[in-house]
């Protein structure tokens, strides 16, 4: 069955809004980089290709099911960031509109009786329990540290091992 127009519509935004996510994590990880922290930096930048294959997976199901994706341009981020700490706090408050955003999409296919695009989006609703509890847990963890230069040496060094793994795939299949 073809996706609906107000589905594939919503499902657009969705895609440009993901887009945006990794324009913005990429944007916080080059600050990082310039303020010496390549360990937050890392953890950023992994972030920015999270935000990119949650962008596919959209993008990829509005094809599978018949839709035409559309591509706007991407709105630009401020890359004028003082501390990490207003960084996480950004990004809580991002991951937040995008949860949002996420629900809204359930709220069309539940009332659409979309059954396919609800199963695809429980995925997302799960997936943004973790990245609000990821960037929250970041920005706690700041605060505590306040201006503690080995605590933030600290941090950074613990978020240096994150690694980047495609979460979107299931385990041994590759998309084209």
């Amino acid at each position: 069955m073809r996706i609906s127009r107000k589905m594939e519509e919503a499902i657009n935004r969705q895609v440009n809004a993901e887009l945006y996510s990794a324009y913005l994590y990429l944007g916080m990880s080059a600050c990082c980089t310039e303020m010496n922290l390549k360990g937050i930096a890392n953890w950023l930048y992994v972030q920015a290709q999270e935000e990119m294959t949650h962008a596919m997976k959209f993008y990829r199901f509005i094809l599978e099911r018949g839709g035409h994706a559309r591509l706007p341009a991407i709105e630009g981020v401020r890359d004028d960031w003082k501390t990490p700490l207003e960084m996480f706090d950004a990004a809580f408050n991002h991951e937040q509109r995008v949860t949002l955003m996420i629900n809204n999409l359930v709220d069309i296919a539940v009332a659409e009786r979309d059954h396919a695009t609800a199963s695809m989006l429980n995925w997302f609703v799960d997936e943004q329990v973790e990245e609000e509890a990821n960037s929250s847990e970041i920005a706690v963890k700041l605060k505590l540290i306040g201006e503690s230069k080995e605590g933030l040496f600290m941090l950074d060094k613990d978020l240096a091992v994150r690694v980047f793994v495609d979460s979107t795939q299931p385990a041994g299949g590759a998309q084209p």
